[in-house]
């Protein structure tokens, strides 16, 4: 397994792209996360489409042609040192047949965002390059934690996370070692079969999601079950399961790791022994801590549990 190739860190006054490779979104909603990037002493610079509205069956940040104009901008052009992008929602699987990384290649930058950005952060892990998993601009409209945010501007510069996690009654104990993939399950599961999906062979793989309903996602979990995920990963961790089924009917419905949800999946996982860490702080959740996809990471699951980035790329 090669190591992924981690960007330079960035330094003060560098520019980064905000762009909008999936669903639309409004110039109110993001600037307090522009603010933000100003005042960590960095410069926010827009995408040329990024305000656009395009509804197609669902209101995406301009046409495909658009959408794909602007990342590819974002991509390759050297005077940008970050991409970060401004939400998901849909879309971002319409770009990966069209994406360049030409001059990526010759300078990588970290690709920020979650949810459906999910499909771009495999597609640049396909081309072994890592990127971070962690809140969108406009999420920090919503009031998340400072951390979310923070944690982001401290990668970008050069640390690498260490997170102490809640013990939760479902972990499974054990250790293990590997490079850390994964993000949104939806994503993941619809990738699945394509040239884009990730690779699963003795990686840690990661998953969260929002607004599932259960047989859903279920449904999801067999899909990776039967495509042999469960049997090729050396470990999981689970994140935040939001607004998971009908919310007249689950009493936890707006709370960041749904019981039900999580019985699901550890019902799914029985017959694996791999270590499995549930409640990590990281998906559509108000404490939102950036992970790198990509990276190499040690978690440890006894009495404490703990995941530990510690060099770059495949272990």
């Amino acid at each position: 397994m090669k190591k992924a190739i981690f960007p330079k860190n960035i330094e003060k006054g560098a520019k980064i792209a905000i762009i909008s490779p999936a669903g639309m979104v409004t110039e109110d909603q993001l600037q307090k996360g522009m603010a933000l990037i100003r005042e960590k002493g960095f410069e926010p610079v827009v995408g040329k489409y990024i305000f656009t509205k395009y509804n197609h069956g669902y209101n995406y940040a301009g046409t495909e042609k658009e959408r794909i104009s602007d990342l590819n901008w974002a991509l390759n052009d050297d005077e940008i040192s970050a991409i970060w992008a401004s939400r998901g929602g849909y879309g971002s699987q319409h770009l990966l047949q069209h994406l360049k990384l030409s001059e990526f290649k010759k300078n990588p930058k970290w690709y920020i965002g979650y949810s459906d950005n999910t499909a771009i952060q495999s597609y640049l892990l396909k081309n072994n390059f890592a990127s971070i998993h962690g809140q969108t601009i406009k999420t920090s409209s919503f009031g998340v934690s400072e951390d979310s945010y923070d944690l982001i501007f401290d990668i970008m510069q050069g640390e690498k996370p260490f997170y102490n996690v809640e013990k939760h009654l479902l972990n499974k104990n054990g250790n293990a070692e590997g490079q850390l993939v994964g993000g949104n399950l939806a994503l993941i599961y619809a990738l699945l079969g394509t040239p884009y999906s990730f690779k699963f062979k003795n990686r840690i793989l990661f998953i969260e999601d929002i607004g599932e309903k259960f047989y859903a996602l279920d449904r999801m979990l067999m899909s990776l079950e039967l495509a042999g995920v469960f049997r090729k990963i050396k470990g999981l961790i689970v994140g935040g399961m939001i607004n998971m089924g009908e919310e007249k009917e689950n009493k936890n419905y707006d709370e960041s790791f749904d019981d039900f949800a999580y019985q699901i999946i550890s019902e799914r996982l029985k017959k694996y022994d791999f270590p499995v860490i549930f409640g990590f702080p990281n998906g559509h959740i108000f404490n939102n801590k950036p992970l790198i996809i990509g990276a190499a990471i040690k978690m440890e699951v006894a009495e404490s549990v703990t995941v530990q980035f510690y060099y770059n790329g495949g272990a």
